[in-house]
């Protein structure tokens, strides 16, 4: 009887043990540097010991708009570095990266219909809209 209630209290240490909640990672800035320009220019580049840094380079538009240009990366689940470049100007947000979805290609037909829209333009041909 002892033997049991030892084994069914060792069971239940280990049971209690696993179920603690995991400590997460300590993460701590590498680097931080940001310049900040009076015109609304801005220049930021910063590193976290997990992987994760960002760059950042701010410029004043045409129509007073903030364009950036920088990237990000960080480490996914599965270890993989992950590197996003990417725009951000009057035209929306323009990221590249091997990691993002890729559309597939448009049928064929796509280009025939495309090609007909453009003669159909070019003829003065318009449709209504209801």
């Amino acid at each position: 009887m002892l033997c049991a209630q030892v084994i069914l209290l060792v069971c239940l240490a280990a049971v209690a043990l696993e179920a603690r909640p995991q400590l997460e990672e300590v993460v701590e800035w590498v680097r931080d540097e940001r310049v900040q320009e009076e015109d609304g220019s801005f220049n930021v580049q910063f590193e976290l010991n997990n992987g994760h840094a960002e760059t950042a380079i701010g410029t004043v538009g045409e129509n007073g708009q903030v364009n950036m240009e920088g990237s990000y990366q960080f480490v996914d689940p599965n270890g993989n570095l992950i590197e996003v470049r990417y725009i951000a100007n009057e035209f929306g947000f323009q990221p590249q990266s091997d990691f993002l979805p890729v559309a597939p290609p448009a049928p064929a037909h796509v280009a025939e219909l495309l090609r007909i829209a453009e003669e159909q333009r070019a003829a003065g041909i318009t449709f209504e809209k209801k």
